[in-house]
């Protein structure tokens, strides 16, 4: 909510979302993960902002949580969701590359169906009429 209301920092174009929050053992130290929408120029000028304004983020959070003392806010551009966002893309490749294999293979298989009843009508023996003979 600090981050939403009370910084009017211009650089903070992209709206930053909070992905995860590590906090240190001892509670010292908050490593705080972002993502931010736009150009790597917009990310990259969102983390100096909120890493500019971490100590006056960190005394508000003191006094609305009334805690004695706060952790360090570290901010960091969460990688993590990148790399899934990739893999992502990667899986989705692999499904349509798959789902474009099975149609095909099933055209060949309804093509082939096609042809074997022509095959097989064409290839069956027509039963003779041949009376069975009489030798008296």
């Amino acid at each position: 909510m600090i981050m939403l209301r009370e910084l009017s920092d211009p650089r903070l174009v992209g709206l930053p979302s909070i992905t995860r929050v590590k906090v240190s053992d001892d509670l010292s130290i908050a490593d705080i993960y972002i993502t931010v929408m736009g150009t790597p120029g917009h990310q990259t000028a969102a983390l100096n902002a909120l890493k500019h304004s971490a100590s006056m983020m960190r005394i508000m959070l003191t006094k609305k949580m009334t805690l004695r003392i706060a952790p360090f806010l570290k901010f960091h551009i969460d990688e993590d969701l990148k790399k899934e966002l990739a893999l992502q893309e990667l899986l989705q490749k692999v499904a349509d590359e798959n789902a474009e294999i099975d149609r095909k293979r099933a055209e060949a298989e309804a093509e082939a169906q096609a042809n074997s009843p022509e095959q097989s009508s064409a290839t069956e023996q027509v039963p003779s009429t041949q009376q069975p003979s009489t030798d008296h």
